[in-house]
C-alpha cells in the first residue's frame, strides 16, 4: 500500500498489506524466529534529512515559505490573464514548492511511522504538520483559480505545448470544480485541519501505540497479541482473541468518540461541498465513477456464498469443527507447518519472481533489496502492518515491514516492493503528475503477489505444501477481495446512521457484527469480544472508503495475470509503460492496451472466476 503525499497523509492503511487488515495489522515487537530483530535492517532516511536537528529542514521550509509568498504575490487574481506558457511556468514553479513540502512532510512521516510513541517524534511530526499547512495556505489560491478558468479560456491556453503536458493535472484539479468553495472558506478548512480531523487521527495512533494485553502474565503490545491469532495452538488463538477483544471492549469508547467525531467532520465537509453520498468524494479522488465501485461491489457481495462462505465451511471441515470461531479465520491448516523464513530467503524468493517476469523489473527491486530503503523488524511504537511511500521524485521510495519470517510476510515483501517499482518508474512524470489514484495504486502491488505466488507454487514439488500454499492464497484473496468489502460495507452503514446522530458503541458492534456475519459466512460463531474488533482498523481513521481500492486492485490484477498468462505478445512492455504512466492516466486508458475494461459488467466476475476456481482446486484435493 502507498502512502499518500503530505497533502493527503495517511498510514496504512493506509497502508497495510491489502491481506493483513486486520489480525496483523498492528505491529508487532517480535521478530522472525530464529532471527534478532537487532540483525534485520532498518531503513536510512538521510536521503531526505539526517536528522530532526538538521538544519537543512529549517533552511528548506524557510525557501519554501518566502517562494509560496512570492508566488502568491506574482500569481494570485491574474492566471486568466496569463497566456498558455505562463500558466504553464505558474504551475512548474507551484510544483517545486509542493515537492519541498512534500519532502519535510514525507520525512516527518516517516520518523512518525516508525516510532509513534516517542514524544520528542510526535511533537516533531505535529510541528511539520503545522508549519506545512501554515505555508500551503499561500499556494491555495492557485487551484481554486485554476478551476475558475473558463473551459473555452483554458482551451484556448491549452494550445500551447508547454501547457498541454500538465492536462492530466489541470483535468484531475478541474473535476473538483461542481465541490469547491471560496478561497476564504477553503483557507479556514485547511488552516482548521491541524486540530481537526488530523489531531483525531493522532489521538487514534498513538493510542493504539501504548495498548497493552495481558497474555499468559506478561504484558504485551497489541500487535503481539494479535500475531498468536496466527498460531497453530487453538487454545493460544482463543487466549489471544479474548484478551484482545477485552484490551478493546475497556478502550470502546475512545474509539467510538473518534469514529463518530471523524464521521460527523466527513458529513460536514461533504457536505459544504454538495458530494452525493459518503462515498463519493473519494471515489472522484481515485478517478472512478461511484458506478464502477458500485458494481465492484456488488459482484462480490453477490459471490459471498461462492468464495469465502465454501471456503471457510472447507477450513472447518479440514480443521475437524462444525463451527469456526473469529480466532479460527487466520489459523494454519491442520498438519501444515509455515517453516520460518530468513529475511536473506525471502529477499531471494522475491527477487528471483520479479526477475523471471522482466529483468528492468528485477534490476529496480535489487536496488530495493540491496539499499536501507526498507525498515523490516518489528519494533514498540512502529505503524501498523507495512507500506510504501513514494516520498518526492527527488528522492527515493521507502518501504515499511513488520517481517515474522512466514510465507505471508514475504508476500508482504512482495507487495510493497511492487509499490515501489511502480513509485520509481512514475517519478518521472514529477511531483504532480506521478501519483496514481488508489484504483490503481495496488496493481503493481498485487501483480508482485501473484507472481511471487506462482513462482513459489511452481517450484514446490510436495502435494500437502502445495494445498498448503493454494489455501495460503485464497486465504489472502478473501482478505483482500471479500473482507475489504466488507469492511467498505461496514464504513457505509456507519456513515449513514451517523448523519442521524452519534452511533454508541455497542451499536457500531451491531454494525460490524452484521457484516462480519454476511460477509464470512455461517460456519463462524461469533464470541461476544469480537463485537469491538472494528476498533483498531486504522483504514477507517486515516482514509475513509480507502479499502475497496484492495478489491479493485485484486480483481484487476486477476484478469490482468489472465492476459499475461495467455501469452499476450508485449505484455510487459505495456505492463512496465502502464507503471511508467503514473497518474496521466485513466484505468480505462491504462487498461485499453490490455483488452480490460473495468466499466464492463463482465470484467469483475473475471476476476472472482479467479479465486472461485482456487477454491475448485482445493475441494478436489
Amino acid at each position: 500500500m502507498p502512502l499518500m503525499k503530505h497533502t493527503a497523509h495517511s498510514h496504512r492503511s493506509s497502508q497495510l498489506p491489502a491481506f493483513a487488515a486486520e489480525a496483523g495489522a498492528v505491529a508487532a515487537t517480535s521478530a522472525a524466529p530464529g532471527q534478532e530483530a537487532s540483525t534485520l535492517p532498518r531503513w536510512d532516511l538521510s536521503a531526505l534529512y539526517n536528522s530532526m536537528e538538521d538544519p537543512a529542514i529549517k533552511q528548506d521550509l524557510a525557501q519554501a515559505e518566502q517562494q509560496a509568498k512570492e508566488f502568491a504575490s506574482r500569481y494570485q487574481g491574474k492566471l486568466a490573464g496569463l497566456s498558455g506558457a505562463e500558466v504553464a511556468e505558474a504551475i512548474r514553479t507551484c510544483e517545486a514548492i509542493e515537492e519541498i513540502l512534500g519532502k519535510a512532510g514525507s520525512y516527518a512521516s516517516l520518523l512518525f511511522a516508525a516510532n509513534s510513541s516517542d514524544p520528542e517524534i510526535s511533537r516533531f511530526s505535529q510541528s511539520i504538520s503545522e508549519k506545512l499547512t501554515d505555508i500551503s495556505t499561500h499556494l491555495l489560491f492557485f487551484t481554486l483559480e485554476l478551476n475558475r478558468l473558463d473551459d473555452a479560456d483554458l482551451a484556448q491556453k491549452m494550445q500551447d505545448p508547454a501547457l498541454a503536458h500538465w492536462k492530466p493535472f489541470l483535468d484531475d484539479t478541474r473535476l473538483f470544480r461542481p465541490h469547491q468553495l471560496s478561497d476564504e472558506v477553503e483557507k479556514v478548512l485547511l488552516e482548521k485541519s491541524v486540530t481537526g480531523a488530523q489531531s483525531w487521527c493522532r489521538l487514534f495512533d498513538e493510542t493504539i501505540a501504548a495498548l497493552r494485553v495481558t497474555l499468559d502474565g506478561k504484558e504485551m503490545p497489541v500487535g503481539d497479541a494479535l500475531n498468536r491469532l496466527s498460531d497453530s495452538d487453538r487454545s493460544v488463538r482463543e487466549k489471544a482473541g479474548k484478551a484482545v477483544g477485552k484490551v478493546f471492549g475497556e478502550n470502546v469508547r475512545l474509539f467510538a468518540l473518534i469514529t463518530n467525531t471523524l464521521a460527523k467532520d466527513k458529513a460536514i465537509s461533504d457536505g459544504l461541498r454538495h458530494y452525493a453520498r459518503p462515498t463519493s468524494s473519494r471515489n472522484l479522488s481515485n478517478m472512478v465513477e461511484d458506478e464502477v465501485v458500485d458494481a465492484l461491489v456488488s459482484a462480490v457481495r453477490e459471490d459471498y456464498p461462492r468464495l469465502a462462505h465454501r471456503y471457510y465451511a472447507l477450513k472447518a471441515k479440514w480443521m475437524g469443527l462444525d463451527k469456526l470461531e473469529h480466532w479460527d479465520r487466520n489459523a494454519p491448516l491442520p498438519g501444515c507447518e509455515d517453516r520460518k523464513i530468513p529475511w536473506d530467503e525471502a529477499k531471494q524468493i522475491v527477487q528471483k519472481a520479479y526477475d523471471g517476469f522482466d529483468p528492468r523489473m528485477g534490476k529496480v527491486i535489487n536496488t530495493f533489496l540491496t539499499h536501507p530503503w526498507i525498515d523490516v523488524p518489528p519494533a514498540p511504537g512502529k505503524s501498523p502492518g507495512a507500506f510504501a511511500h513514494p516520498t518526492v521524485p527527488s528522492a527515493h521510495p521507502f518501504i515499511l515491514l513488520n517481517y515474522h519470517g512466514r510465507t505471508r510476510d514475504v508476500m508482504t515483501l512482495a507487495h510493497e516492493l511492487g509499490h515501489g517499482v511502480h513509485q520509481v518508474l512514475a517519478a518521472k512524470q514529477g511531483y504532480f503528475q506521478s501519483n496514481t489514484p488508489l484504483t490503481l495504486a495496488e496493481t503493481a502491488s498485487v501483480f508482485g503477489e501473484m507472481l511471487t505466488f506462482q513462482s513459489l507454487l511452481d517450484a514446490e514439488t510436495d502435494p500437502a505444501r502445495k494445498r498448503t500454499l493454494l489455501a495460503g492464497k485464497v486465504e489472502d484473496m478473501l482478505n483482500t477481495v471479500v473482507r475489504q468489502i466488507a469492511f467498505y460495507e461496514f464504513e457505509t452503514r456507519v456513515h449513514d446512521e451517523r448523519k442521524s446522530g452519534e452511533l454508541l458503541p455497542e451499536r457500531i458492534g451491531e454494525i460490524w457484527l452484521q457484516v462480519q456475519t454476511e460477509s464470512l459466512g455461517p460456519v463462524f460463531n461469533f464470541t461476544p469480544e469480537y463485537d469491538v474488533f472494528w476498533a483498531y482498523i486504522p483504514h477507517f481513521i486515516h482514509s475513509p472508503f480507502y479499502v475497496y481500492a484492495y478489491a479493485f486492485g485484486d480483481c484487476l490484477v486477476n484478469a490482468l495475470y489472465g492476459v499475461f498468462s495467455e501469452g499476450a505478445p508485449g505484455f510487459q512492455d505495456k505492463y512496465i509503460a502502464m507503471l511508467e504512466a503514473g497518474g496521466t492516466k485513466r484505468h480505462k486508458e491504462l487498461l485499453a492496451p490490455f483488452g480490460l475494461d473495468a466499466s464492463d459488467p463482465g470484467f469483475w466476475r473475471k476476476g472472482l472466476d479467479v479465486i472461485s476456481g482456487f477454491i475448485d482446486q482445493l475441494e478436489q484435493a
